[in-house]
């Protein structure tokens, strides 16, 4: 099964295939409020605004999982996202990244391998994982991890999505 016909639950509790949410490039990233990485919002919209328009989707997962940094309901991370950030790109419901219970895409993501060649359980909060267009030959799109310290507009996780948004050409 592809990455694109994984399905994923949006904060409402309706299931969408992630394909359908990222038809082309995608930026993966857990989310946690409490989180002190959460200033990188801001970056993660910038990219959203950015690259929106030439395919990329940015999307939020939000997650609980380290030191329960993301206590609050959809609704209040959405608020809090919203308020604070400025945040216009989708988050989907909260989930699990690690364990037997993580989600689908999370189980396929971490497959992807970070600059130094690691691959494996999510460490932190903000994790980003770039998502390539589907490429021509018919094989998964390349997935490339970034981990929790990269800033949103660092050289290199630009280059990943400008990398992953020229793929399929």
């Amino acid at each position: 099964m592809s990455i694109r016909d994984l399905e994923v639950t949006l904060p409402d509790g309706s299931v969408r295939r992630f394909g359908d949410l990222a038809p082309g490039a995608a930026l993966v990233v857990n989310v946690a409020s409490k989180c002190g990485f959460a200033p990188q919002y801001a970056g993660l919209e910038e990219l959203h605004r950015e690259f929106g328009p030439q395919g990329l989707a940015v999307i939020g997962v939000p997650c609980n999982q380290f030191l329960k940094q993301e206590p609050g309901t959809a609704e209040q991370i959405s608020e809090f996202c919203q308020v604070n950030y400025g945040v216009t790109f989708p988050l989907l419901a909260k989930g699990k990244v690690n364990g037997k219970n993580a989600m689908p895409l999370y189980q396929e993501l971490k497959h992807g391998k970070d600059p130094v060649g690691v691959s494996g359980p999510v460490a932190w909060n903000f994790e980003k994982f770039v998502v390539s267009v589907d490429p021509t030959d018919g094989s998964e799109p390349k997935v490339v991890r970034f981990r929790s310290t990269t800033e949103p507009q660092h050289e290199s996780l630009r280059a990943a999505i400008v990398e992953a948004l020229g793929a399929a050409g």
